[in-house]
């Protein structure tokens, strides 16, 4: 349990709360309808992508920039983080997101606030159809995520917090006529605690950690295979696993090219 005892540990699991209470208050509140008519999903899309990268610029080196539990999730199965810290991550997005949407309601008129764009299956869609796209959305964000963040890659080209904005705009672009585009259970768990509407919920859960898990499963084992022993997968699980040659402990899920060099 040295992660407890680590200030730069606490320090990422503030960054992970202050940085999902940010998204969520400016994805959401992009996202409420001011005026009679259908919603814009341009501007929906680019809000959270947009939000998205500038967060990712902010904090992606202090604590990854992961602002979803669904991409905890993912760098938990590919073994790059301990249990402790993707609990920790997962418990302060979550936080974070309550945190958002709660001063996003108090701040918006009563007529605007509405269900606080709370996430909802469009008309005709079924429940096993929502989840899949969900998942597809989620798969191709963590697919996205794992290639810019990967520190084994060698002359990287572009901007990382770039690459991550426009990956979940394209989700939202296409995800919002099905399923509102999740991609993010804390976005999602936020708008329905506070409007205590949770019908179909689960699906904004087992959609976006199924789609998380098998983007991890993809690029670590099959795409990008890490070369990395049982025992070495279950010591970072641990948090056990030895401080690296740039003293940072290894399996922590921050992507180490954020904290060398410029987005």
């Amino acid at each position: 349990m040295w992660e407890l005892r680590s200030t730069s540990f606490w320090r990422a699991i503030f960054a992970e709360f202050f940085a999902t209470l940010f998204y969520v208050f400016f994805g959401l509140g992009s996202s409420l309808r001011w005026a009679p008519g259908p919603l814009h999903v341009l501007q929906v899309a680019l809000a959270f992508g947009l939000a998205l990268a500038t967060l990712v610029q902010t904090v992606g080196h202090i604590s990854g920039a992961h602002v979803n539990p669904a991409v905890t999730f993912a760098f938990l199965v590919g073994s790059q983080m301990s249990l402790l810290r993707a609990f920790c991550y997962m418990a302060a997005q979550l936080l974070g997101a309550v945190a958002g949407a709660a001063v996003l309601y108090s701040v918006t008129p009563p007529a605007v606030r509405g269900n606080l764009a709370l996430n909802t299956l469009h008309a005709g869609v079924s429940v096993g159809q929502a989840t899949t796209v969900e998942i597809f959305l989620t798969l191709q964000f963590v697919l996205c995520i794992f290639a810019t963040y990967d520190e084994r890659r060698n002359g990287r080209l572009g901007s990382v917090a770039l690459a991550v904005g426009f990956s979940l705009t394209l989700g939202h672009l296409f995800g919002m006529y099905y399923t509102g585009a999740g991609m993010n259970p804390a976005r999602s768990f936020a708008p329905a605690i506070l409007t205590r509407n949770f019908t179909n919920h689960w699906v904004y859960w087992v959609g976006p950690i199924i789609g998380g898990g098998l983007g991890s499963l993809l690029y670590d084992f099959l795409l990008f295979p890490r070369l990395k022993s049982v025992s070495e997968r279950l010591s970072i699980l641990k948090g056990t696993r030895p401080s690296d040659s740039n003293g940072q402990p290894e399996g922590t899920g921050e992507p180490v090219e954020l904290k060398t060099q410029a987005l």
